[in-house]
């Protein structure tokens, strides 16, 4: 990793992602928050190069303006707001945080500092940014970006031209530069600056909501596949995996010094390489570390028993599948590059080693009839997972998905917060319908698993636990609930 006589020298930076929980009520009602991974792994870098480094942590402020404060004690040089490129809340560029992020520049400039931006929004959007006073946006991966980017202004060179993977305005016209290799040997980096994050206050949050203490790791950045809604400003269409004993290693310190007992594993694929998967159970298996991991992947990587078994001796015990669709023609048309039968036969076999299964399931892809619909949630009542998460097809720019839309899009062209689920584009119905959908779909998963736990209780075959009663007793609710909403939803699916 790069280290010459060009270091910080003490010159103060301040970090702050622009992500705000509270900004999105449904994520904050929830409780569940995670740290910025991606921030404190680029702040980690920026440490080892000797420049002074603090954190101003969005993700459990109330307001923009707790920043001014900070920046009248530190006097920052750079106020640099970085954003958790791993973290799928920052990759949906939400309006709401992206209105935080013009109020943080606003502070930062109002502060004398240089305004440096690293965020989804930012990449598809630098102009935009450029516009409201940042210096620089850099685009696609950070951490290299950024260090050669504030060692040419600490040399005071007249030009950052030369800087790869970067925009910014010279006499009132943006300038992208070249783009930045990836970095393939992600050993190199530093591990995250753990020591930056308020951990009392996130571990309080989760033992409050869920009764242990859960952490934000990646093992790897981008993703090989080519689902054409799917966009990837930050790390790309690229598999670049960190060692397994670095990824143990780095979980075994967090166990051990902040009580960590849940990881959820960020990549967007977890566990490529089976290979791989193999050395990360036998580093875990070596240590004893008695932990539990959720991760996400693809149902066509789930059908071999050998593999299953690897995980669940490493301590997986949830899979967040990305379904999507129950209709083949919808995967085609989305180039998902799975089956229906794959889903089928990676949920089995799942379930069969007890593991916990969501599916993200998505709605409103264009050519999805009613009849598709149906085919979703027929496959979902027949598999059942554990949870789901529904979205809206939503058309980020750099995707063929958004190409294929963008002539339809209206003025409005992101969501508020993740709670939002406008189409914004000429869906088969309206946006009011597919609302509907959202919350007719959830409602009928949970009166399914409302009657599945009523019949295992009587048949002795699930103990009477808390949460079986509950949802037990929640059939009291979801049995109007879903006749009202089905009814809803046929109105607003006729003309």
């Amino acid at each position: 990793m790069p280290n010459s006589d060009l270091s910080g020298a003490g010159t103060t930076l301040l970090f702050s992602p622009s992500f705000f929980y509270r900004f999105d009520q449904k994520q904050w009602k929830d409780q569940k928050p995670y740290p910025p991974y991606g921030t404190i792994y680029a702040a980690s870098l920026m440490q080892q190069e000797g420049f002074s480094v603090n954190l101003f942590d969005t993700h459990l402020k109330e307001s923009t303006s707790e920043i001014e404060p900070v920046l009248k004690s530190l006097r920052p040089r750079y106020l640099i707001i970085y954003d958790d490129g791993f973290n799928y809340l920052t990759k949906m560029c939400l309006t709401a945080m992206r209105a935080a992020a013009f109020e943080l520049i606003n502070y930062g400039k109002s502060g004398e500092c240089r305004i440096i931006v690293c965020n989804s929004d930012a990449a598809d959007h630098y102009d935009l940014y450029l516009s409201q006073g940042a210096d620089f946006v850099i685009l696609g991966e950070g951490e290299l970006t950024l260090l050669e980017l504030l060692k040419s202004l600490e040399a005071n060179e007249k030009s950052q031209a030369h800087v790869a993977g970067l925009a910014f305005r010279r006499d009132e016209v943006s300038i992208c530069t070249l783009p930045r290799p990836v970095l393939k040997d992600l050993d190199a980096l530093p591990d995250p600056a753990w020591d930056l994050i308020d951990m009392p206050a996130y571990q309080s949050l989760w033992q409050a909501s869920e009764g242990y203490f859960s952490l934000n790791l990646a093992t790897t950045r981008g993703c090989p596949y080519k689902c054409n809604w799917c966009a990837k400003p930050i790390y790309g269409n690229r598999y670049n995996s960190r060692s397994p004993q670095r990824v143990v290693g780095e979980m075994s310190t967090l166990h051990a010094r902040y009580g960590v007992s849940h990881f959820w594993m960020a990549d967007d694929i977890f566990g490529l390489n089976p290979k791989w998967v193999q050395q990360f159970q036998q580093e875990i298996l070596s240590r004893d570390l008695q932990i539990k991991i959720k991760i996400q992947s693809r149902a066509d990587l789930l059908v071999q028993e050998n593999y299953i078994k690897s995980l669940v001796e490493a301590g997986i015990k949830e899979v967040w599948i990305g379904a999507e669709s129950g209709s083949q023609k919808v995967l085609d048309a989305m180039d998902k590059g799975t089956t229906i039968q794959q889903i089928e036969q990676s949920t089995r076999l799942l379930q069969a080693y007890k593991v916990r299964v969501g599916f993200f399931l998505q709605f409103a892809y264009p050519g999805e009839s009613m009849v598709e619909i149906k085919e979703t949630i027929s496959m979902m009542l027949r598999l059942m997972p554990d949870d789901i998460g529904i979205s809206i097809s939503y058309p980020l720019p750099g995707t063929l998905f958004y190409e294929r839309v963008k002539h339809q899009l209206r003025s409005k062209q992101n969501w508020v917060d993740s709670d939002d689920l406008d189409t914004m584009y000429i869906a088969a119905y309206s946006p009011a319908f597919y609302k509907q959908l959202h919350r007719f779909v959830h409602k009928l998963f949970r009166l399914k698993q409302g009657w599945l736990n009523l019949g295992a209780v009587i048949r002795g075959k699930r103990r009477i636990t808390r949460a079986a009663l509950k949802s037990i007793a929640s059939l009291i609710y979801y049995l109007p609930a879903v006749t009202a909403d089905r009814f809803k939803l046929y109105r607003l699916s006729t003309p």
